[in-house]
């Protein structure tokens, strides 16, 4: 379900179908974020639910209202300014960028690290492809946003213990580097989000190895696996 909807958000031109494989994206993570039963990840998983369905809705609204105005369901061509912004604002919040950022970090922390790393890269890459596809049309808002999200970003992740919050803002300003890039490369903001994959990959396997979901676990983690200890760092510096 979650290699489909996304292939399928890739490979439409058309903006139900893009809709589509955002839902069937939705809908396939919601019961791997919730096969723990614990009260947490119920929580997270509630709280992913309503967000990404919000998104859906403002993204399905803005691309019929985008067919009432111009008469075409066509992602490429989008040039009315009201459709755009409203898809721009729904696919920021269905990937998180600051200012509509909070609900990623209380969704991380609920989640075991597997269904976390799911959450911070493959559920990126479709909303991703969508915003790749419309940048022309709206460049002061996606300048605001990336700037909002690196600065939220880098912040938030300041007075943080616990590991998936960080790597939950860690990605806020991943992202908020990449909006930003996106209206002078777009070539480099691929390359920045393939980096970005590779590296939270590695640290969620690290983390996954380690059995550490907080920094102290992470410290004391020296004498039980040294040479995965010492990767750390190098990971997290990248």
């Amino acid at each position: 379900g979650l290699g489909l909807g996304t292939t399928i958000t890739f490979a439409s031109s058309h903006w139900l179908l893009a809709w589509m494989g955002l839902e069937m994206n939705t809908l396939a993570i919601i019961p791997i974020m919730a096969h723990l039963h614990h009260p947490r990840a119920v929580e997270a998983t509630t709280k992913y639910f309503l967000t990404q369905a919000t998104a859906a809705a403002m993204l399905l609204f803005a691309s019929t209202t985008n067919a009432w105005l111009t008469g075409q369901w066509d992602i490429q061509q989008m040039t009315h300014p009201l459709p755009v912004t409203m898809i721009t604002l729904a696919l920021a919040l269905k990937i998180g960028l600051a200012p509509v950022h909070s609900w990623l970090p209380e969704v991380l922390q609920g989640l075991d690290l597997t269904t976390g790393l799911i959450l911070s890269t493959w559920q990126k890459l479709a909303p991703f492809a969508l915003l790749l596809q419309i940048y022309p049309a709206n460049s002061t808002l996606l300048i605001i946003l990336g700037l909002l999200s690196t600065l939220v970003g880098g912040w938030g992740g300041l007075n943080q213990t616990q590991l998936r919050k960080i790597l939950a803002y860690s990605s806020i300003a991943h992202l908020g580097w990449m909006i930003l890039i996106l209206q002078f490369s777009p070539s480099l903001t691929l390359l920045a989000l393939l980096t970005y994959l590779v590296m939270t990959f590695s640290t969620f396997l690290v983390f996954k190895l380690n059995k550490s979901t907080n920094i102290n676990t992470l410290a004391i983690s020296w004498a039980k696996m040294p040479a995965l200890t010492s990767l750390t760092p190098l990971i997290l510096l990248s």
